[in-house]
């Protein structure tokens, strides 16, 4: 997606010449069905190995999960029958295998005592149904998302109120207090004891990417000004660094109060890219990097004596020598890498592990979980699966006919491919450890039904594109113009 077509429309998709232009709904359809027996074959071979047969009941987990699938699919057909037909399978293919790894991993083992007491545990038992109905409030918001969000470029009226929505949820687990607040050192939650957990940050990145690419529509041609060339880089008037400094101050203080160096770092990069999405300049990636980057080092020096810092300089001494203490504070990521190196390249197959020996193996380490029963390829081939998602979000950006459009598709996928890295990332030791879960993948509520929003608006920004009949350009919230109803302007120079 290149800055100088954000102003253009694209043509009309081939096929509306001719009056019948396809809609991929029956792909989207055979997807599905596809992705359910990739979720049955992986649950019966973990049953297997678990209890050497195959039970019928393997079948009912990632069965719920097609059906809420194919009910999203419905009011895909009915509200954005000509939106892209992979993202939808994709999401569900995901979310199935997520299933199917959180209820085995409820699974006993052999060595443990209540092994013999498995074969009467059935599918409804453990998290793994927990999973589903979350699943299921998710597939409703996503449904709500495509009937009320009729055309993508209303959320731009609204883009200052979900700009401050996005801030006020950010801000609210950091002043609340530590037992309302803090879950596993990080204060980025909303607690009601014995009732229910929240994670604001989830729902507050989709309102801030509104309020990002509207704003940035609108401030264009101002970012775009350089004012001077350094080694070959045009660089920014300073006087337009403002709204970088203002996401990157907000970043630090979530990394600093919050505790929470991946939505610190999303916010951040997200932002970055899609500023640079919006004006084809390197420039805004390299201070970027730079501002993060000093911040990080700033925030670990002061960590050595500064209270606020410590938990952060703390996980960066264990980021560089994972080993130090195994059996303490590097516990969880000593396991982790062993788990990946007992997996190797095959893995032990589905059931055979001990996802157990690895802290918080169904949400922030369920990685590992997959890396040590599907080995590398395994893990690689679930990577590739979010890849697509990434790649067909980025092209649902380029195909959109609107600046804003294409600037909050690109900023949404964006923010799934820096999520998995950041988390995938922290498991490998690749960069220190963060709070963030693995989209679609771990267990919880928050993560999963935001990120099922966020495909939902993918899908609407792909049906606005590829829907046939409209060819006229469109500002940054108004309905797009007819070609035979648009008016002649000169211009003189």
């Amino acid at each position: 997606m290149s800055a100088p077509n954000l102003a253009y429309p694209s043509a009309a998709p081939q096929g509306a010449a001719r009056g019948r232009v396809r809609t991929g709904r029956n792909t989207e359809l055979a997807l599905l069905l596809f992705g359910f027996v990739l979720t049955v074959v992986l649950s019966a071979a973990a049953q297997a190995a678990l209890i050497d047969t195959v039970r019928p009941d393997c079948v009912i987990l990632p069965l719920l999960v097609l059906v809420l699938g194919l009910v999203a699919h419905v009011l895909v057909r009915i509200f954005a029958r000509y939106a892209d037909p992979v993202l939808l399978p994709l999401a569900t293919l995901i979310n199935g295998v997520g299933v199917v790894m959180i209820h085995r991993v409820d699974v006993p083992n052999e060595t443990d005592d209540n092994f013999k007491d498995f074969p009467s545990v059935g599918a409804f038992d453990g998290l793994g149904i927990q999973q589903v109905a979350w699943t299921g409030l998710a597939v409703i918001c996503f449904c709500i998302v495509l009937a009320v969000v009729r055309d993508h470029r209303s959320l731009s009226r609204y883009a200052y109120t979900l700009g401050l929505v996005g801030i006020v949820l950010v801000a609210i687990p950091a002043l609340l207090p530590g037992r309302f607040s803090t879950v596993n050192g990080a204060k980025v939650w909303i607690t009601i004891p014995g009732v229910a957990s929240v994670q604001p940050g989830e729902f507050a990145k989709l309102a801030l990417f509104v309020f990002f690419a509207y704003y940035l529509v609108r401030k264009r041609e101002v970012l775009s000004l350089a004012s001077k060339r350094v080694l070959g880089v045009e660089l920014p008037r300073l006087r337009d660094l403002g709204p970088v400094l203002v996401v990157w101050i907000l970043s630090v203080l979530i990394l600093v109060v919050e505790k929470d160096l991946g939505s610190s770092l999303l916010y951040l990069g997200t932002f970055v890219v899609m500023l640079y999405i919006a004006t084809e300049r390197k420039s805004w990636l390299i201070i970027g990097a730079v501002l993060f980057g000093f911040g990080a080092v700033l925030a670990y020096s002061l960590g050595t004596w500064l209270g606020p810092f410590q938990n952060f300089h703390a996980r960066v001494n264990y980021w560089l020598d994972p080993m130090s203490d195994p059996y303490g504070n590097t516990f969880q990521l000593a396991r982790s890498l062993i788990s990946l190196g007992v997996g190797g390249l095959l893995g032990t197959g589905p059931g055979a592990g001990d996802p157990l020996s690895v802290p918080l193996a169904r949400s922030d380490f369920i990685v590992a979980t997959l890396g040590e029963e599907l080995g590398m390829f395994g893990l690689t081939a679930v990577l590739l699966i979010y890849l697509l998602i990434v790649l067909r979000g980025m092209k649902t950006g380029m195909v959109a006919r609107d600046s804003f459009g294409k600037l909050l598709a690109g900023g949404l996928a964006f923010s799934v491919a820096l999520q998995v890295f950041v988390i995938v990332g922290g498991v490998t030791d690749l960069i220190p450890l963060t709070g963030l879960t693995t989209p679609f993948l771990s267990y919880g509520g928050s993560s999963l039904v935001a990120n099922w929003i966020l495909i939902g608006l993918l899908i609407r920004i792909s049906n606005d594109a590829r829907a046939p009949g409209v060819v006229g350009p469109s500002g940054p919230s108004g309905p797009p113009t007819q070609l035979r109803s648009a008016t002649t302007e000169v211009i003189k120079l």
